[in-house]
């Protein structure tokens, strides 16, 4: 960072407008950025369909954009009024009106024409060119900051930013010429991040056959070639039922496919626990593992993790907690079997789903009747020393992945507000 650039960041936070700037509803600007109606710059595309089979449903995420609806979501329990679904082609942009304040504003970036909820606007660039660069412009902070200073409604939680009013904006912005010079130098940044990520996937791959194979004996390491025996998970582990008589713990965990056990207000970003229910959930102490029949696309047949946070917890009793009883199995081991899709067939096989499309019904009995295959002690530690440094290489991935968002989130703050000017 040049001296230049250093003083005119200080100065901007010290609360000063630099010598070549102004200050606006987006904060301080270059003088030169006219004020721009959004109206000129974004046009509506909503049209309706019913036909799900034509236009496969999907949703609009804060963090992942335009993906596809999960399993969870099954299209029986959705709105079945005629029309009820907007088209979303490549390149438009599907908007949140409730949720625009925390970025629920994304373009699909996929090939085909898809269908959202009726409830988004779905609009597209006037110019074509202009696409890359309001994939950053539109989420960044400045712009947040602006969609929470205009959105309205009587209560907090139901402020909303209509369209209507999104495209009466009137802000200031670059150039068209600057704005793509601008672009560019953000999808170059992009590309770095989108590659690390199919190296991040295809790592992730590759742990998952390592597992299929060697927690399956159909790949051996070398020094093992003692056979394997099979035992019923009820004779190498015990489930805890105790209550948390008294409310002696109040950290309520979540167990979930993407995040395995963490707080539920780290999970939900809230406390969903019933206050007065919580001296009913079961105690998980550090180190047990915890089933939890809700399926998901990750978890088509629930998750099993261990509770690593190092805390004694409570959980719902709607999930099975349990711990290992027997020296013939490492906890290691274990956790690891329980992360592939080893054991899949065998629930499927003795699952009920019932009523509940999202969740799994099995009972005691048939859950701790599950085989687990067991080589010797000294080839299950073997086999988790293998998946924990595959897991490692996997944490260095996503570090660098994290450091490489962090500089992309560096740069869009100083090129999308003017404080780095990008050379004519």
């Amino acid at each position: 960072m040049t001296p230049e650039i250093k003083q005119r960041i200080e100065q901007i936070c010290r609360g000063e407008v630099p010598d070549g700037y102004k200050k606006g509803k987006l904060g301080v600007v270059p003088e030169e950025w006219e004020e721009t109606s959004f109206s000129t710059l974004f046009t509506s595309t909503s049209d309706y369909t019913d036909d799900l089979e034509k236009y496969p449903l999907y949703s609009l995420t804060i963090e992942d954009g335009i993906t596809p609806k999960t399993e969870r979501y099954e299209r029986s329990h959705l709105v079945k009024k005629e029309d009820s679904y907007k088209i979303v082609r490549p390149n438009d942009y599907a908007y949140n009106p409730m949720n625009l304040r925390f970025g629920a504003v994304a373009r699909h970036k996929g090939d085909m024409p898809v269908a959202v909820s009726g409830y988004y606007d779905i609009f597209t660039t006037v110019h074509e060119s202009d696409l890359p660069f309001m994939d950053s412009f539109l989420t960044c902070g400045p712009m947040i900051t602006y969609y929470n200073r205009v959105s309205t409604g009587s209560l907090v939680e139901k402020q909303r930013v209509h369209f209507s009013q999104f495209l009466e904006f009137m802000l200031p912005l670059p150039s068209i010429n600057e704005r793509t010079k601008i672009a560019t130098i953000l999808t170059t940044q992009d590309k770095v991040i989108e590659l690390k990520e199919k190296r991040l996937a295809e790592k992730q791959r590759q742990k998952k056959y390592l597992m299929q194979q060697l927690l399956t004996g159909k790949k051996r390491l070398p020094g093992f070639s003692e056979e394997w025996k099979i035992k019923p998970l009820k004779k190498l582990t015990e489930k805890q039922k105790k209550k948390n008589h008294g409310f002696q713990y109040r950290l309520v965990l979540s167990n979930s496919a993407q995040h395995g056990i963490v707080s539920q207000d780290q999970e939900f970003d809230k406390e969903i626990a019933n206050e007065e229910r919580i001296d009913g959930y079961y105690v998980v102490i550090p180190g047990a593992f915890v089933y939890n029949p809700r399926i998901s696309v990750t978890a088509p047949c629930g998750p099993i993790n261990v509770n690593e946070t190092g805390e004694t917890g409570i959980m719902s009793p709607l999930y099975t907690v349990f711990t290992i009883s027997s020296p013939q199995i490492s906890q290691d081991f274990l956790k690891y079997y329980f992360q592939s899709s080893c054991w899949y067939k065998y629930v499927k096989g003795v699952a009920n789903y019932g009523a509940r499309h999202d969740r799994i019904s099995i009972s005691d009995g048939d859950f701790f009747d599950m085989p687990i295959p067991l080589p010797t002690k000294e080839e299950q530690n073997y086999i988790a020393k293998v998946l924990s440094a595959a897991d490692r290489e996997i944490e260095l991935l996503q570090q660098d992945i994290e450091q490489e968002k962090q500089k992309k989130k560096a740069l869009m703050q100083l090129l999308l507000t003017g404080i780095v000017r990008v050379k004519s």
